[in-house]
């Protein structure tokens, strides 16, 4: 932490020597914001590029929501390659594929945009402001589909700024900075954290466990966590999982450590992928801390099926009678069977245009190696978990031993790993 804070008073103090070479003044238009990016592109000294870059990342902030636009709009015209520099520089490779034409190609073909962020993220605190910012960008990318451009440079920049190498591992316990708690409570997008209270419950327990991935430049940041349940069996529910008068189970008596919840914090992190890092991370430390843990699993809801369902009532009565049946209300015991085969089908044979199934949480797990263990008939009771999947939830399970191959299968042939009890289910 120390090196953290002597770094900071570094970049401080090159931040005020460079306010005072540029003159300090603020900036309050999108105009005026897009001028100094010029010049923070053509700027040459270190302090003067500091200040600049501050200056910009602050100046943003204060833009309304047509001021950001016009920035970005500005981002997207005139920070884009010289295309008769990149075809030049191609075919001068194409003819002499020297080392040299190959580097002159590759300087010509990155957009500039690339090198503005970068500068951007000497500011201090600049990456966090910059994971804010394409925030902002990713709102506007339906209705303006040419800013796609300046989206692509923040996902070439931020998956290398955001690489696995660079990210810690921290247990999140009742010790952990009330700041952190505060954000785990806001950013939990599975099962909602009501207040404190509920918090202690999920973290404190000797047979409840958090894990978050943090990174250097936002120290105080979660950029994804998840929750850990050790228990006996591989649970069905989530209602018996949190229940407040649950009788906890020593972690020595523990068979099971069941992931019960994962949510990315960072909206503008999107597509960086830190899921699949983390799981298998617990999943390997929790094994090494506790040998009597012999099964990782999941328990996951099907946030697709409910709308898969309605769409295949149009051509199969079974799925319209059970999507009638869940309109109506609480699935009742006679649909039980119907239900769980169409969520086997929804499962194992259902597929989107790519090939890949429809539901996010299954490609998620499947294609990090996982299997589909069971399928849980009313596992997940609440007002979310009857509209998204008429109250099923499933268990993913994860063989460490198979990670590999069953990632090869599903991603190389679409497989999808599941146990003899839920192709059964199709049976039914």
């Amino acid at each position: 932490m120390a090196r953290f804070t002597a770094l900071g008073d570094l970049l401080g103090s090159v931040l005020d020597r460079g306010t005072w070479l540029i003159g300090g003044a603020g900036v309050s238009d999108a105009a005026t914001l897009a001028g100094r990016a010029d010049a923070l592109l053509s700027a040459r000294g270190e302090a003067s590029g500091v200040a600049i870059a501050a200056e910009i990342l602050k100046g943003y902030r204060g833009l309304d929501a047509e001021g950001r636009l016009s920035f970005f709009t500005h981002l997207a015209s005139a920070f884009d390659p010289d295309p008769d520099a990149v075809n030049a520089a191609a075919a001068a490779y194409a003819d002499a594929q020297s080392t040299e034409a190959l580097d002159q190609l590759f300087r010509v073909a990155e957009p500039p945009r690339q090198e503005l962020l970068r500068r951007l993220n000497m500011a201090p605190g600049g990456t966090r402001r910059l994971v804010e910012m394409r925030a902002d960008l990713l709102g506007l990318l339906r209705d303006h589909p040419d800013l796609r451009r300046i989206d692509n440079d923040f996902r070439h920049l931020l998956g290398s700024w955001f690489n696995r190498g660079f990210l810690v591992l921290s247990p999140i316990d009742w010790n952990t900075p009330a700041a952190v708690l505060e954000k785990i409570i806001a950013y939990e997008a599975v099962h909602a954290i009501s207040d404190w209270d509920e918090l202690r419950r999920r973290i404190a327990p000797p047979d409840r466990r958090c894990f978050a991935f943090f990174h250097p430049s936002m120290p105080d940041e979660p950029l994804i966590f998840v929750e850990v349940a050790l228990t006996r069996d591989v649970p069905g529910s989530i209602q018996g999982l949190l229940d407040p008068a649950r009788d906890p189970v020593a972690p020595g008596d523990a068979r099971t450590a069941v992931f019960y919840s994962i949510s990315n914090c960072q909206a503008g992190l999107a597509g960086v992928s830190f899921g699949a890092f983390l799981i298998k991370q617990v999943a390997r430390d929790l094994s090494a801390a506790l040998p009597n843990i012999a099964d990782f699993v999941t328990l996951s809801p099907v946030p697709g099926f409910r709308s898969w369902l309605s769409s295949a009532a149009t051509d199969d009565d079974e799925a319209r009678i059970c999507a009638e049946a869940l309109d109506a209300g609480p699935p009742e015991e006679a649909i039980k069977p119907r239900l769980l085969r169409l969520a086997a089908t929804y499962f194992l044979d259902a597929k989107r245009a790519d090939g890949a199934p429809p539901d996010p949480v299954a490609r998620f797990h499947l294609g990090n190696g996982a299997e589909l263990h069971a399928i849980h008939w009313m596992g997940d009771t609440s007002p979310k978990g009857l509209a998204e999947a008429g109250g099923l939830m499933v268990n993913y399970r994860y063989r460490l031993d198979q990670i590999e191959a069953n990632h090869e299968a599903f991603a190389t042939n679409g497989e999808v790993l599941a146990t003899r009890a839920v192709r059964a289910l199709m049976k039914g």
